[in-house]
């Protein structure tokens, strides 16, 4: 197409800028053809001009549509150039903190220096068999790209990661490795995965140095081939390294470090073990100063020592050899320190006794002498004479340094040679992938021979990968049957011609190196005269005569001569090499006795450190190996990247390319100049290069059609979509050659896509306009309507108003007239009633006063006559009272005299005897009569006992009545006496009174007035009290309501702690119930790989090669439960077991430490669980002696009465006893016995007495029990809320004595009752804290024999340690198994003497029973009735529920009933559970006959037999499905038949018939439970394994929704090496397989519970992984992939309510997935947005958030992206959530299972066996 319909207005494009490098700017003004230049507007706002070159009139770059902007691939953008790939790389790397971008076949990998939380485990499963392109780039994306084409096409891979130094290749090629060693694990126990991860550590300790650049740079190459075998596991690797820097030792520039390993000694001087080196701080030795920068913030040296020496011991490399490398490792930093002064010009001497040179000689055992003498000399040798030279101070010094580099390259090479050692197997190697970590181009101010090697090792790399990429592209051209053209790519074959061709640059440095006298000079003449003029890419300084320039492919770089010849020969003086030669040092020995060894054929030298795989030959000749060791360190260096190169050639390669964002190591900081300076480096933008040259874009004929749908008219559209997308294209691009058709795909040039998105955009665009049209003209048509009607309401309304307000004004108008008329009479009528009231008032004022007047007149009259009145009245009452006083004292005269005779009368009569007999003769008959009536009660009360008890009461208290009245009469009498003697003193009394009366009346007026005060301060007083009182009870309901409230509150908060520490409860009950689950998988999956261990040394055969890929967490079906009837089994493993031992290593030895570690933490566990267990019993203890002392009071005082009764009782009963034998005894004759008999009538009589008194008796244990349970409820509530009111209430409640007595009663027998329990518990808790130390005890001594055994294994051979500790286990196993047998043998005896012992009591009772019988008779009955025989009569043969079978036929039973029955058939045509049914009625029958063996043996073929069906159809859901739902059945079976009263209660009283009687089969229970649980895991693996190929197609990319999503373009990320796919799942496909679970399992018969479950672990996964996917997948996170999601949910949540299981617990598993389908679709802009974002995610976590919104891609330009700034907003917002950091959900999470208890209604009796199970060996019982 022209340029002019692509430079349009408003069109974006690149310019080159200084800064930025490319700068977008965007067309101001339509381009036409011939303009010189564009007018251009920038970003900031600013215009420009730009003008175009007038030679090539080249356009600038134009820019990609913002919708591929960020793609994962940079061969899906339209325009591929090199500002394109720049910015999408940045976009990723800054705004999405991406750091993995594909280009093509090369992953670009830019270093975040930061810690990233995406290489765990979750992601590692994550990534694991899917395919490259279905992931967002990873290095775990190319690494199982790697291992799935190994094992596909069964050839060979290499992962080649490249790049400067800090740009990330050493971590990348970790995570690489670490990621073959996670999923393919090892073929055997050695754990070879473990050893390849712990090589990196110690080559990175000894390879890896800081630089200006990086923190952890690796100095030299290596390349790590993994090996693998034919079911491709690891088995071993090996390890060839290229090019160490030796000069680093020796020399470290400004801010760098030497080797790791020097600095991590120096940290660690301080430890013993160290001591003999004589190490101090870094700053103290030459070789680690020099660079002035000894530490690197945020590396702790002594830990990464320490992490260093755990990998040499992991490695084998014991801690001699240890010893040994540090001491060579401290002799180097020593020797470096060795002062070299100069004697004079020509001769250089060393201070005698220097230290440094002492302690160099120490540690790697040479001679002082020889030492300070061939450092200072050097022998020269000729023709006929050898001769000493003396070496001047440069020359020794720079001799001391080469020494030293050598010596650490010796080093490094035995290193490297004994970690291939540890890392080489026994095992044949099928395959193998090689990682290659090597330096990238690398160009300095000052580039020298090192430089000049990693350029020349980059250009032939760089060849390569163009050859690769330039086939790839070629194949998939001829894949899809399209005409090709040859592609034009640099070549960069020239440039590796002038570096290693015939008279090129190596061997002109090699011919100089052998010349006598050759020098850097003449080297560079001698390259200037051959290739200056031969070669263009070959060029000269221009001010320079000792460097040179080679254009390579990715820069120009000058190379300076100076040193390349010295580097290049790499001389050693030849005496120091025989001075350590003769080390008394072994290790030294070893590094130096075989120079020529240090060189093998296959090109690893001295100083590269490289080395091969191929064995090392012997020496022939010193003469072949004096001439080996003269090679030069270039001619090496060519030799081993050949063999490289040839490696690499026969694999088949992936590409890693390593970028350094930055030079100043901030995190995620994007520096445009240094990045696009390593993409044409690396080779990224020829990448891009090469495809751009050809068809670039590449699209699936559907994903065509599903993109530019809109493009088409309905005409267009025809059935053939291959024939609709060539006609639709061929209108909309005229160009042919734009575009190919292949068999699959389309295939465009380069911004062809571009053009048909502005294409799309146009049409979307018009059509949106179109849409705005329409539904702006409909919205301002309803708005005119609105209006329109708004109008026409107010003016109605106005009119209204008007009109009203008319009518108002008219009402207001007549209104106001008849006001004016009432107001007007008003004032009217006020005025004339005012002159009325005037007149009335004047009238009544006058008549008033003249009533006055004569009223005045009338009082005084009046009162003139009633003071008239009262002063006669007092005159008259005067005279009255003084008539009266005479009068009365005239009365009291004479009453005087009377008295006074009478007393003379009375004196003389007391006088006299006779007066006082007369008195008395009253008293003395009526005290005789009295004696009488004592003596009539006496004589009663002997006649009547019964009534001499109340008689004796009456006769004590009448007796104190007389005598009480005898007292008092006897009083009178002496009163008499004394009244006789007290009349005169009375009489003078009398005055006395008289005379006090008076003062007496006038202290009564006293005290009255005293009282009226008193009364009334007491009123007031009450009154105040009565205030108070009321105060008071103010605050007592204040305060009651307060404590209620507060009740109540703590009421609340205890419910609230009771229930989240039930939730706790049933949060850690689940946990434990997990880990146990979780630990029956593990043992299982150790027992199915001994097992299979097993079947592989008893099998000879070879499995096939294939790709098999073994899960780590996969468990067999096999149980640890095995009994004594396969002992002759278990020796038979332990035979196999034994030859199995050749094959492992120290890693069991590691194991069995590992094991004995948590026999030590159990054993401890233990201990503190029975000191617990004591103190507890001790306060337990100590708390109920308390109460028994508390409650022995009141027993003791209830004694005393309660004995009394009994003695009363006692005697009563004698009496009763007495008199039943005296009436039996009386009458002898023959009917004494007969009813109507006195003694008849009297033993009836005692016996409906003792009746009566049993039921009061009962009742009053009744009562007891209920008072006693209501006040343990009390005392138990007054300990746990401290309340003392209630045992006040509970004492006021036994206010009655007979309440009391009862009470006193049942507290005796309730502390008896609690003394007796408390006694037999203290009895058993005492044998089992016996039990408990004895079994202490037997893990102690267990433990000392473990250690003692693994003492000695240490100190064995590997092969003799393993073999002994296996011999060891099979021993312990097979004792613990006759320990076993013998418990059993002796429970066996116990059981039958039991049963023994049971028939004779059974029988005795039996007999006793009879002779009851015979004794209870009557007499009567044995005379009148004859006893005669009773015929009991037999019922019928009645079925019992058990199936009775011979001991011979129990293998036939397993093998019909379970090995050969096919679910199929069971499941449509009979009862669901049969088979368990069958089984468990045979075992009722063994039960039945107390056949203990029959019992125990069909258990264990039962569980055996269900394990192998398991194992050996394990993948058909249907028969594990089948078996758990038997399974089940069978364990309810066991409980429901158990006898135990929580399972009988759900039982007919027919099936409570059919209960086991002889047998506890809980043990078996718990057996079949565990059973249970693995059938329940392997139905929950077969079902993962059937959904997960469904899910993501079903639940991401199939579009349930059609033309809702369109499919962006994917470029090369769906490479033709990734396996095609198998199918297309979509949701309907996820609902019918779950449908098919569903129906399966109801026609099993599983239980309903089981199903929930099982349904719930179903969505998990579902859930799990469509969400880890989505996270994982950049281009699923836009808004209409969320709208597919919901939908797909929302169809999901449909499924369940169909089926009934909404309230399983499902729904809630696709809460995080459906939170993050919301997340895509909800707002993304403001703070609110954010807020609601965080409120409705709840379960995703914050880095789930953050993720779905970095990766969050618009498919349409109408959508935007989300800001940097929102997603930072989020993170603040979300930093105070405490959550895991996890980013991926464990999708191999089971949640644990249980399995509630199902009783059957089903009869036994009633089932009925078929004859197709050919079970007719089986009688029904």
């Amino acid at each position: 197409m022209a340029a002019s319909e692509l430079y349009t207005k408003c069109a974006r494009v690149w310019i080159p800028d200084a800064e930025e490098v490319w700068k977008s700017a965007e067309l101001s003004k339509d381009y036409k053809n011939g303009d010189a230049s564009l007018q251009l507007m920038l970003e900031d706002g600013s215009s420009i001009e730009h003008k175009l070159d007038p030679k090539t009139k080249n356009l600038p770059y134009l820019r990609n549509p913002d919708i591929l902007v960020g793609e994962n691939d940079l061969t899906a953008l339209s325009y591929l150039h090199e500002p394109a790939v720049l910015h999408n790389l940045k976009v990723r790397f800054v705004d999405s903190k991406l750091i993995y971008t594909y280009c093509g076949i090369v992953l670009v990998a830019i270093n975040p220096y930061e810690t990233l939380p995406i290489y765990g485990s979750d992601i590692i499963n994550a990534y694991s068999g899917q395919n490259m392109g279905d992931m967002d780039p990873h290095i775990f994306a190319v690494a199982e790209e790697a291992y799935k084409q190994m094992a596909r096409d069964e050839r060979n891979q290499s992962i080649i990661v490249s790049g400067e130094s800090g740009a990330g290749k050493t971590v990348s090629a970790k995570y690489a490795m670490r990621y073959f060693a996670t999923v393919s694990g090892s073929a055997s126990e050695a754990n070879v995965e473990e050893k390849v991860l712990a090589s990196n550590p110690i080559m990175e300790a000894i390879g890896n140095a800081k630089t200006t650049r990086n923190d952890n740079s690796s100095r030299f190459g290596k390349y790590i081939e993994i090996g693998f075998d034919t079911r491709f596991r690891i088995i071993g690797a090996n390890m060839r390294t290229y090019l160490l820097e030796k000069s680093r030792v020796v020399f470290q520039a400004d801010e760098e470090r030497n080797y790791h390993i020097f600095y991590q000694l120096c940290a660690s001087y301080h430890l013993p073990e160290f001591k003999h080196l004589k190490l101090s701080s870094a700053n103290d030795f030459m070789y680690t100063r020099q660079g002035r920068s000894p530490v690197i913030d945020g590396v702790d040296d002594t830990k990464e020592l320490s992490t260093t020496r755990n990998a040499f011991t992991l490695l084998g490399i014991n801690e001699t050899n240890q010893k040994g490398l540090f001491q060579v490792l401290a002799a180097i930093l020593h020797l470096g320190n060795v002062e070299i002064k100069d004697r004079d010009s020509d001769s250089s001497v060393i201070p005698p006794n220097n230290r440094h040179l002492t302690a160099f000689c120490e540690l790697v055992g040479v001679s002082y002498q020889d030492m300070t003498q061939w450092l200072c000399h050097r022998k020269l040798k000729t023709a006929t004479e050898t001769y000493i030279k003396t070496l001047p101070r440069l020359q020794a010094t720079n001799a001391r340094d080469a020494l030293s580099k050598h010596i650490y390259a010796k080093l490094f090479n035995w290193i490297v040679e004994h970690v291939n050692k540890a890392l080489i197997t026994n095992v044949k190697q099928h395959s193998f992938i090689g990682v290659l970590d090597i330096y990238g181009f690398e160009t300095f101010e000052i580039n020298s021979f090192e430089q000049f090697c990693i350029n020349y090792a980059n250009e032939k790399l760089q060849q390569q990968f163009n050859m690769h990429v330039f086939k790839l592209e070629q194949e998939e051209y001829m894949k899809e049957q399209i005409p090709w053209t040859l592609i034009d790519f640099y070549d960069n074959q020239p440039c590796i011609n002038l570096i290693e061709a015939k008279m090129g640059i190596l061997d002109l440095l090699d011919e100089e190196c052998k010349m006598p006298k050759g020098s850097d000079d003449s080297w560079a003449q001698k390259l200037y005269n051959t290739h200056l003029k031969t070669c263009s890419l070959f060029e000269k300084p221009r001010m320079s005569n000792r460097a040179f320039i080679i254009q390579h492919f990715a820069d120009k770089v000058e190379y300076q001569c100076d040193g390349f010849l010295a580097k290049n020969k790499d001389t050693v003086n030849e005496e120091q090499i025989n001075v350590l030669k003769a080390s008394k040092f072994n290790l030294l020995v070893e590094l130096f006795q075989d120079e020529e060894k240090a060189t093998s054929p296959t090109g690893q030298v001295p100083g590269t450190g490289g080395r091969t795989r191929l064995s090392v030959k012997p020496d022939k000749s010193r003469e072949k190996s004096s001439k080996e060791h003269k090679k030069t360190v270039g001619c090496q260096f060519r030799n081993s990247l050949q063999m490289l190169m040839d490696t690499l050639n026969a694999t088949t390669p992936h590409y890693v390319r390593c970028i350094k964002p930055n030079d100043f190591k901030l995190a995620f900081t994007f520096d445009p100049k240094r990045a696009v300076q390593q993409l044409r480096a690396c080779g990224v933008l020829e990448t891009i290069r090469i495809s751009a040259a050809g068809f670039p874009s590449r699209w699936t004929y559907q994903e065509f059609f599903s993109r530019y749908r809109v493009l088409m008219k309905q005409k267009d559209v025809l059935a053939d979509k291959k024939l609709t997308c060539r006609n639709v294209l061929e209108k909309l691009v005229q160009d042919q050659d734009k575009y190919q058709f292949g068999k699959t795909k389309i295939f465009f040039r380069a911004g062809q896509v571009a053009y048909l998105e502005k294409l799309r955009a146009d049409k979307l665009r018009v059509a949106c306009i179109r849409i705005q049209k329409t539904i702006r003209c409909w919205l301002a048509r309803k708005k005119y309507l609105r209006k329109r009607s708004a109008a026409i309401t107010i003016q109605r309304f106005t009119r209204g108003y008007q009109a009203r307000c008319l009518a108002k004004f008219m009402r207001r108008t007549q209104a106001a007239t008849i006001i004016q008329k009432y107001r007007r009479m008003y004032v009217e009528k006020k005025r004339y009633r005012q002159k009325q009231a005037a007149a009335l008032v004047m009238q009544t004022i006058l008549r008033a006063y003249m009533a006055r007047q004569k009223y005045q007149a009338l009082l005084r009259e009046h009162k003139a006559v009633i003071i008239q009145r009262h002063v006669r009245g007092w005159l008259a009452r005067c005279w009255y009272k003084r008539c009266l006083v005479s009068l009365v004292y005239l009365q009291c005269c004479m009453r005087r005299m009377k008295a006074r005779r009478e007393l003379k009368k009375l004196k003389i009569e007391a006088r006299s005897v006779e007066h006082f007999k007369k008195l008395n003769k009253g008293m003395e008959n009526k005290i005789m009569q009295l004696q009488r009536k004592i003596d009539e009660q006496t004589r009663d009360n002997r006649s009547i006992s019964e009534r001499l008890a109340g008689m004796e009461t009456s006769f004590t208290t009448e007796s104190e009545r007389l005598r009480g009245e005898l007292n008092r009469l006897r009083g009178v009498e002496e009163e008499a006496k004394s009244k006789t003697n007290q009349v005169t003193s009375l009489l003078e009394e009398l005055e006395k009174l008289r005379k006090e009366l008076s003062a007496t009346q006038q202290e009564k007026k006293t005290i009255e007035d005293w009282a009226h005060t008193y009364r009334n301060e007491m009123e007031k007083m009450v009154s105040e009290l009565k205030d108070q009182n009321g105060s008071l009870k103010k605050e007592k309901d204040d305060l009651n309501r307060l404590i209620q409230e507060q009740s109540q509150q703590m009421t609340e908060k205890m419910a609230r702690a009771i229930v989240q520490e039930t939730q706790q409860l049933e949060t850690d009950l689940n946990e434990e119930r997990s880990r146990y689950q979780n630990l029956l998988t593990e043992h299982l999956r150790l027992e199915e790989k001994y097992d299979d261990l097993k079947e592989v040394m008893a099998s000879s055969n070879v499995s096939k090669p294939g790709h098999r890929r073994t899960d780590s967490t996969h468990s067999s079906n096999e149980s640890e439960y095995t009994y004594n009837s396969e002992y002759a089994e278990l020796e038979e493993g332990s035979r196999a077991a034994e030859d199995v031992t050749r094959g492992i290593d120290t890693s069991l030895t590691l194991k069995l430490q590992k094991r004995l570690t948590e026999l030590e933490q159990e054993k401890q566990s233990l201990r503190n669980e029975l000191e617990n267990k004591e103190d507890q019993f001790q306060r337990a203890r100590a708390r109920d002696d308390a109460e028994f002392k508390k409650a022995r009071g009141a027993e003791l005082e209830y004694e005393s009465l309660k004995r009394q009764e009994l003695e009363s009782e006692n005697k009563k009963l004698k009496h009763d006893l007495a008199e039943m034998r005296q009436s039996l005894l009386g009458d002898k004759a023959a009917g004494a016995g007969a009813p109507g008999s006195p003694a008849y009538k009297v033993l009836l009589e005692q016996l409906n007495a003792s009746c009566e008194e049993l039921d009061v008796r009962k009742e009053e244990v009744l009562i007891l029990r209920s008072q006693l349970v209501s006040q343990k409820e009390a005392m138990h509530h007054k300990e746990t809320m401290t309340e003392p009111s209630i045992y006040a209430e509970d004492v006021s409640k036994l206010k009655d004595a007979d309440e009391l007595k009862q009470a006193c009663i049942g507290l005796k027998d309730t502390n008896r009752l609690l003394e007796h329990q408390l006694q037999t518990q203290r009895r058993g808790y005492d044998s089992e804290v016996e039990s408990l130390r004895g079994e202490l005890q037997n893990v102690k001594e267990e433990n000392n024999r473990q250690q003692q055994l693994l003492a000695q294994n240490l100190q064995l051979p590997p092969e003799a340690r393993i073999e002994a500790s296996l011999q060891h286990e099979i021993t312990r196993l097979t004792n613990e198994n006759l320990d076993l047998m013998e418990q059993l043998e002796k429970q066996d005896r116990t059981i039958r003497k039991l049963k023994k012992q049971l028939k004779v009591y059974s029988k005795r009772i039996g007999e006793m029973g009879a002779g009851q019988t015979e004794g209870q008779t009557s007499p009567g009955q044995m005379v009148d009735e004859p006893i005669h025989p009773v015929n009991i009569p037999r019922r019928e043969k009645d079925f019992q529920g058990m199936l009775e079978y011979k001991k011979e036929d129990e293998l036939k039973l397993v093998k019909n009933l379970i090995l050969e029955l096919k679910p199929r058939g069971v499941a449509v045509n009979l009862i669901p559970g049969l088979p368990s049914y069958i089984l468990f009625m045979c075992l009722r029958h063994a039960d039945y006959v107390n056949d203990d063996q029959k019992v125990r043996t069909l258990l264990t073929s039962t569980i055996n037999s269900i394990k192998k069906i398991l194992k050996k159809r394990g993948d058909d859901f249907e028969t594990v499905s089948f078996w758990l739902a038997n399974t089940c059945r069978f364990l309810h079976c066991l409980k429901q038949y158990s006898g135990d009263e929580a399972f009988m209660k759900h039982n007919t009283q027919r099936q409570n018939e059919h209960c086991l009687s002889n047998f506890d089969l809980a043990e078996y229970r718990q057996v079949i439970s565990d059973l249970a649980i693995q059938i329940y895991q392997q139905l929950i693996k077969c079902m993962e394994n059937i959904l997960q190929p469904m899910i993501v197609s079903g639940m991401l990319e199939h579009e349930t929704i059609q033309g809702v999503s369109g499919v962006k373009p994917t470029g090369l990320r769906k490479r033709t090496s990734s396996i095609a796919d198998e199918g297309t799942y979509t949701l309907d496909s996820i609902l019918r397989q779950l449908s098919a679970f569903h129906s399966t399992m109801c026609q099993h018969g599983t239980d309903p519970e089981l199903i929930k479950q099982v349904v719930k672990q179903q969505f998990y996964i579902i859930g799990a992984v469509t969400l880890n996917n989505l996270l994982l997948r950049k281009d699923m996170c836009s808004w209409s992939k969320g709208m597919q999601i919901r939908y797909n949910v929302s169809q999901l949540e449909e499924w369940l309510r169909d089926k009934g299981l909404m309230v399983c617990g499902a729904k809630e598993t696709l809460e995080p997935l459906i939170q993050a389908a919301q997340l895509l679709q909800v707002k993304k802009k403001t703070d609110e947005d954010a807020e609601a974002i965080c409120s409705m995610c709840l379960a995703l976590t914050t880095a789930q958030i953050v993720k779905v919104l970095n990766l969050y891609t618009p498919v349409n330009e109408f959508e935007e992206r989300v800001s940097v700034a929102f997603i930072r907003t989020i993170q603040t917002r979300l930093r105070d959530r405490c959550e895991s950091p996890q980013l991926l959900m464990d999708t191999k999470m089971i949640y644990p299972v249980t399995f509630p208890f199902s009783p059957s209604s089903l009869a036994l009796e009633t089932i009925q066996i078929p004859g197709s199970l050919n079970l007719g060996f089986l009688t029904r019982v």
